[in-house]
């Protein structure tokens, strides 16, 4: 009885292990998603220019979010990118 307990405890940390790691994967590739997707809307950028993407980890049930900044000397400008988690598709908008 005692082995089989055991075994079933060892059995549910694997899975239970393996199972979050596998979402932190998801979520991970998540975010790279929405970066690259963000950075193809933004287009070429002078070589001067400094494009930072910060991707809200998790977004919204049905989005995916992030602020995007390009910094060239002393100008900067923001822009908010809305990821569609159904279709894949992104689009830009002015921040305020």
């Amino acid at each position: 009885m005692k082995k089989a307990l055991l075994i079933a405890g060892f059995l549910c940390a694997f899975f239970a292990t393996n199972a979050s790691a596998s979402s932190n994967d998801a979520w991970a590739e998540f975010r790279k998603d929405v970066d690259k997707a963000c950075r193809i809307l933004l287009g070429p950028q002078p070589k001067s220019a400094q494009v930072t993407v910060k991707v809200d980890p998790f977004g919204t049930e049905s989005y995916g979010a992030a602020l995007v900044t390009v910094s060239a000397g002393k100008q900067k400008s923001q822009r908010i990118c809305i990821y569609d988690k159904k279709t894949n598709k992104a689009e830009l908008t002015a921040a305020p």
